[in-house]
């Protein structure tokens, strides 16, 4: 069995905490429980209070077997997006704190047989959800041209998208892509000299946010947020990507994750949520130097207006 350590570092573990602002009688939730390390370290600041935590990885639930005799726990096999269903299902609503650590977990990036790491040779399957029917495989042999460039160019932000896409297209018709290193072999004249290895993160972190539905599922979580949450609750999120963090942002800032913050006959900004911090928090450098994984993350932490006050 695994430890948590080795499962999953937790990335800005005190910060977390802090934001979230935790009163030991409050409900809260994880989101995103992999290795349980955040988890673990809400639940000993409990008493009376309430901790559920969703994660929809077959890895991750066998992981939260060591604390779920604690009474204080709850683990939902689910994805975030159905946060709200879940809630009013248990009868936890409205809650204090929602915790999310959004990306990939430690843990998915060093099972080689996930497809998740452009370090092993494997299948290139991706999913976060074991039982989930789509796989980057399904993704590079089904998808048109058009879809691959829009794949790569949103989601990875890949230069030369177009291109990558069409040499897809054409290696195919002659043999299926079913592993990391078809893949890599594929693309490998197409990547920048010297980048090669940004280059195919890039690409990889496209294909797996298409298989998971990553943005979406995002989005749609951010926009219950306001519902389940009590007045003065606090929302802390870890982000690795631009991509995530920027609807992250959007929505704090605004209430929505395009176009400006409306406001009202006065005035007064119509938005749910307000920021605790100007800027994301980032990880030390100690952080860093002993957990890599934290180097990218950026950290937002937010209240909920209270609109009777």
């Amino acid at each position: 069995m695994e430890t948590e350590n080795s499962y999953h570092d937790p990335v800005m573990l005190q910060e977390c905490l802090k934001g979230l602002n935790i009163t030991p009688e409050g409900t809260y939730m994880d989101v995103t429980f992999g290795g349980g390390g955040h988890s673990k370290a809400i639940l000993e600041q409990l008493t009376t209070g309430r901790l559920l935590a969703f994660d929809q990885d077959a890895d991750a639930a066998a992981n939260a077997a060591a604390l779920r005799e604690n009474p204080r726990f709850m683990f939902i096999p689910a994805n975030f997006r159905h946060l709200r269903r879940y809630l009013r299902l248990y009868k936890a609503e409205p809650v204090d704190g929602i915790l999310a650590d959004l990306g990939v977990s430690s843990h998915q990036f060093d099972t080689p047989e996930r497809g998740f790491s452009t370090r092993f040779e494997a299948e290139l399957d991706m999913r976060m959800n074991q039982q989930g029917d789509k796989t980057a495989r399904q993704i590079l042999n089904d998808y048109t041209v058009a879809d691959l460039q829009r794949v790569l160019g949103r989601y990875g932000e890949v230069q030369n998208a177009r291109t990558a896409a069409e040499a897809i297209f054409a290696a195919r018709h002659n043999t299926p892509i079913e592993t990391v290193n078809d893949l890599k072999g594929i693309l490998q004249r197409y990547a920048p000299r010297h980048r090669e290895n940004k280059y195919f993160a890039q690409v990889f972190q496209a294909l797996r946010i298409e298989v998971n539905d990553e943005m979406a599922v995002l989005e749609e979580f951010l926009e219950q947020v306001p519902e389940v949450l009590k007045p003065g609750g606090r929302l802390v999120v870890m982000s690795y990507h631009s991509l995530e963090d920027r609807l992250v942002k959007n929505f704090i800032n605004k209430g929505k994750f395009e176009g400006e913050v409306e406001k009202d006959f006065f005035g007064n900004e119509i938005k749910p949520l307000h920021g605790v911090t100007r800027k994301p928090l980032e990880a030390t450098a100690e952080e860093v130097a002993r957990n890599p994984r934290a180097r990218s993350a950026k950290l937002r932490i937010a209240e909920k207006i209270d609109s009777k006050a």
